[in-house]
């Protein structure tokens, strides 16, 4: 439920109807825009009486929101979402921001010259798996804390941020204080109670769309996330499994608008999950670019022919290099027009 204030109502006046709204078990979101004063309600809103609310002095009207989704929608948040993030990175909002790196840690010599070689290029975070969720429990897990502590070597001698994925609330403290964005993975998209904990650090979250999952299903996933209490989570498309074999997953880059225009938060595509395969990277992340994307996930490995985890769909440094300056192309020539 949305109800739109007077621009002259005071904010005495609102404060003691947002304290009324409040004590009834409601989550109120106070916006002011330019044009317009609203709170946004989520919640429960069936014991909240519209025509009560119509008659409040500084009301001038009530809506019903249709939307399964309500804090990652557009109704209560009408502009664009910036996420700030450590070492002054900007992510949303008109800021665009590249995250790169290994889909595992295997070691601190090749976490460090991966990192080395994507800052280099231009990439804006570090990506790397210490905890991977694998179909088969016989492929490589991950290094566990041992990666995260190899990964927070490498952001102590590149200055990049760091983004890796949590699989349990079991790591939410060692999380909440090393890492600078946490990964939900696809696989625990609709993992609710990790959702709500994560969104309770009040850590900046990327957010994968799941396998099968449609926009509507990821935006109620985010609300999860946000009702936990951090405002900065970035929503990743990341490819859906469809009938074709051809690639891995079927890259869906048409979902880059389409969120845009159902929500306010930031958007970034991952290519290299998205095909499946390296040569494949390079024009779907211009197209994600073109499309719109506020960023790039993009899978790095200095030997992708040697790696533990997903060499196929892995880029090299010297492809990665190329295809920065490529997408700088790419967005100069959308700004242009």
């Amino acid at each position: 439920m949305i109800v739109i204030l007077n621009l002259d109502a005071a904010d005495a006046q609102v404060d003691g109807l947002r304290r009324d709204l409040e004590s009834r078990g409601l989550i109120v979101q106070d916006i002011r825009g330019e044009s317009k004063r609203v709170l946004g309600l989520v919640g429960d809103t069936s014991s909240v009486s519209e025509e009560a609310l119509q008659r409040v002095d500084f009301v001038e009207r009530v809506m019903r929101v249709s939307e399964p989704y309500k804090l990652s929608g557009r109704h209560f948040h009408p502009g664009d979402s910036e996420v700030a993030l450590p070492g002054g990175v900007k992510l949303g909002a008109g800021h665009f921001a590249v995250i790169a790196g290994p889909c595992s840690i295997e070691s601190e010599a090749q976490i460090l010259s991966i990192a080395r070689d994507v800052k280099r290029s231009g990439a804006s975070l570090l990506r790397g798996g210490a905890f991977k969720p694998r179909s088969s429990p016989y492929s490589f897990q991950g290094l566990g804390l041992d990666g995260l502590d190899l990964l927070k070597i490498a952001r102590e001698k590149t200055g990049l941020p760091i983004v890796t994925e949590i699989m349990s609330i079991q790591y939410l403290d060692v999380f909440a204080r090393d890492v600078d964005v946490i990964q939900i993975g696809a696989r625990n998209m609709q993992n609710f109670p990790l959702l709500r904990e994560v969104g309770g650090l009040g850590k900046p979250v990327l957010l994968k769309r799941g396998l099968s999952n449609t926009l509507d299903e990821l935006l109620q996933a985010a609300d999860y996330v946000l009702m936990g209490g951090t405002p900065d989570l970035i929503l990743c498309e990341r490819g859906i499994r469809t009938f074709e074999t051809a690639t891995r997953n079927t890259l869906d880059v048409s979902a880059v608008p389409a969120l845009k225009k159902r929500s306010h938060l930031p958007v970034v595509v991952d290519p290299s999950h998205g095909t499946g395969y390296w040569d494949l990277v390079y024009p779907m992340a211009l197209a994600s670019a073109a499309a719109g994307a506020d960023g790039l996930m993009i899978e790095v490995h200095n030997q992708p022919e040697c790696a533990l985890c997903d060499g196929q769909q892995s880029i090299t440094p010297a492809l990665f290099d190329k295809l920065m300056r490529a997408i700088g192309a790419v967005r100069t020539a959308i700004e242009v027009n």
